[in-house]
């Protein structure tokens, strides 16, 4: 069972492996990425004729706004490891999954389309925050016929308990591959990725080949609760952060109480591919003394030189204070496309020499000092 507290009062949602209960469940507490309802919050009725009773209804209101209730999470076991889980399951014996749920992410207006695609290990496939899963879509590999397709890593973006807080599921942040032919325009399916497309074409009940857990770089270092956390991300790279954020703001964890400040950048192409917005919207309301929350919309923003607002323009607006603070001990997390990287990297060292500082000698340092975490594809 699943204890979900809000304020006095406390919900208990049935878990079971009948993964038809377990989609109503998470349905039934309005677990939507589009809108602002993924909260276990109880309706109150305020339109009671009695005056008083509104007024209460108020105050109730404003109890639990402050109280920030958190969600209770099991097996609490999963915090007994010492080092994280790693290749559990490997590509020739991989773990055969179930697909929980499908859903996409992004508005009309998004270029492509990405998908939030929960799947079920049963607690087979345990992972820490950071870590990816391996997934081998079905068929043959193309370059060695009669070879299965080979491992594509995901970020995992759920924590160790997974969106139902039971430690039985994992969840993945995917975008569609999909090629279009430069001469005609159109869309060339047989180019399309593979894996992608299978993911985000699966139907609840599919089943899924996991290899891992993965990854030791992204793992939230939790040995100082009240450490700064500067993470950014492009697109889908967005995706461990998730789990970070969930496992501060959301969960009820007792070896692990958040009292630092987690600062989140986020570039996407607009407000349509804004990815877990309001999740991240709901934690800067709550705990607005230890959340930050840039967006960097290279579509629909502009920098201070007039073109678009890419997530480097973002961090260099903010280069003096992001600075101070990884002199202070920050962490610093990249996720995303590759691509990213020459950007950032470039704005970083131009600051740096604004400073009078060697970018150089001070990116030493951060890894020496494993402040530096980056995960590129």
């Amino acid at each position: 069972m699943s204890h979900f507290a809000v304020s006095q009062i406390a919900v208990t949602v049935p878990v079971s492996s009948d993964l038809s209960i377990r989609r109503s469940a998470f349905k039934g507490f309005n677990l939507n990425f589009r809108d602002k309802s993924w909260a276990p919050v109880f309706s109150l009725d305020l339109k009671a004729k009695n005056s008083g009773r509104r007024n209460h209804n108020v105050i109730c209101m404003s109890v639990q706004q402050a109280s920030v209730p958190k969600v209770a999470v099991s097996p609490l076991e999963l915090e007994n490891a010492t080092e994280p889980p790693l290749n559990l399951h490997k590509p020739k014996e991989p773990y055969t999954a179930t697909i929980v749920s499908v859903e996409r992410l992004v508005g009309p207006k998004a270029p492509g389309e990405t998908c939030h695609i929960v799947i079920d290990h049963g607690g087979n496939v345990p992972y820490w925050e950071g870590q990816s899963y391996g997934v081998i879509p079905p068929g043959e590999n193309p370059k060695k016929p009669g070879a299965p397709h080979n491992v594509r890593l995901y970020s995992i973006a759920s924590t160790r308990y997974g969106d139902f807080f039971d430690g039985k599921t994992a969840s993945l942040c995917v975008r569609r591959a999909v090629y279009y032919d430069p001469e005609t325009g159109k869309e060339d399916p047989s180019k399309n990725g593979v894996c992608s497309n299978f993911l985000c074409n699966s139907k609840p009940g599919d089943k899924i080949q996991v290899t891992g857990p993965s990854g030791k770089i992204m793992l939230l270092p939790e040995d100082d609760p009240n450490a700064t956390h500067i993470m950014i991300a492009t697109g889908t790279g967005v995706a461990p952060y998730r789990g970070y954020l969930r496992r501060m703001f959301m969960e009820s964890v007792p070896k692990f109480k958040f009292g630092g400040l987690a600062w989140l950048f986020l570039g996407v192409a607009n407000s349509d591919s804004l990815l877990y917005d309001d999740e991240f919207t709901k934690y800067l309301n709550d705990y607005p003394n230890n959340f930050r929350y840039d967006r960097a919309l290279s579509r629909e923003q502009q920098n201070k030189n007039g073109g678009k607002m890419y997530v480097q323009d973002k961090i260099e607006e903010y280069s003096d204070e992001i600075f101070k603070l990884l002199d202070n001990g920050a962490h610093i997390y990249f996720c995303g496309l590759k691509g990213m990287m020459p950007g950032i990297q470039g704005t970083l060292k131009r600051v740096a020499e604004e400073r009078g500082e060697s970018w150089e000698e001070k990116l030493s340092l951060l890894k020496k000092n494993k402040q530096w975490h980056v995960e590129v594809y």
